[in-house]
């Protein structure tokens, strides 16, 4: 069930991953998300003089249904967090392993934030974002985040009372797998793929990033379940 402990730590972590977007996405010059855009144009006029027919640039202004700004993440993530660990202990009635799962994602999120933060700290202060030190920029931010995790997977998400280093050990071979698993998905994408949609490239290795991180949580969900706290997940099943 959804607990007071639950709640609390899903406020925190959801709150400093909205603030952590917020900034990105000011880093990264959008201020302002919009969604389904209508376009007004310009048609064509009749000039008062000649009677002809004019037909000027036309120039469309979008007419955006949604606007959301960046900084309500703030408000919004929290909410999502909280909403998404309930999901999970509903959908745990059926199968036991989203109880963890819901927990585990919303820390997964909050992992690739920290990540987030980390990466884009050093190309802004660099000004590179593609290249070699994109791949070191990307290891860097990653094993950032391997501490974090490893805080949150053992306290909360499977609430772990295994040796301390024995569990660090196993969860640092794993962390090392998932981040050659992150930091190549994502050198692939940056360095190998050209940037989609008109992206500029701060924007695209961002998308790398992203792509990294999400092919690395699932890989690391499986590895922290099955190898790292193993004992605790089968302590926590269901006696039938």
């Amino acid at each position: 069930m959804f607990s007071r402990k639950d709640l609390v730590f899903s406020l925190i972590t959801g709150f400093y991953t909205g603030l952590i977007a917020w900034r990105i996405f000011i880093f990264l010059g959008i201020p302002v998300i919009t969604f389904w855009d209508r376009a007004s144009c310009s048609r064509c006029i009749i000039d008062e003089f000649s009677g002809n027919i004019i037909c000027p640039m036309i120039q469309c202004i979008p007419d955006y249904l949604i606007v959301i700004p960046t900084w309500w993440f703030v408000i919004i993530v929290p909410i999502l967090w909280i909403l998404g660990v309930n999901l999970g202990y509903f959908l745990g009635k059926w199968l036991a392993f989203f109880n963890q799962f819901g927990k585990y994602a919303a820390i997964g999120f909050t992992n690739f934030a920290v990540d987030a933060a980390i990466i884009n700290l050093l190309i802004a202060s660099s000004g590179i974002a593609s290249g070699i030190w994109f791949s070191v920029f990307k290891a860097v931010s990653f094993a950032s985040a391997v501490t974090h995790s490893y805080f949150w997977n053992r306290s909360w998400v499977f609430e772990s009372g295994g040796k301390g280093q024995q569990e660090f050990l196993k969860f640092a071979v794993v962390n090392l797998v998932a981040m050659a698993v992150n930091v190549g998905t994502a050198s692939f994408v940056v360095n190998g793929l050209d940037p989609f949609f008109g992206l500029n490239e701060n924007k695209w290795a961002n998308i790398g990033s992203i792509a990294g991180s999400a092919v690395a949580l699932v890989f690391s969900f499986v590895g922290f379940r099955l190898v790292v706290f193993r004992k605790t997940t089968q302590a926590n099943k269901p006696i039938s």
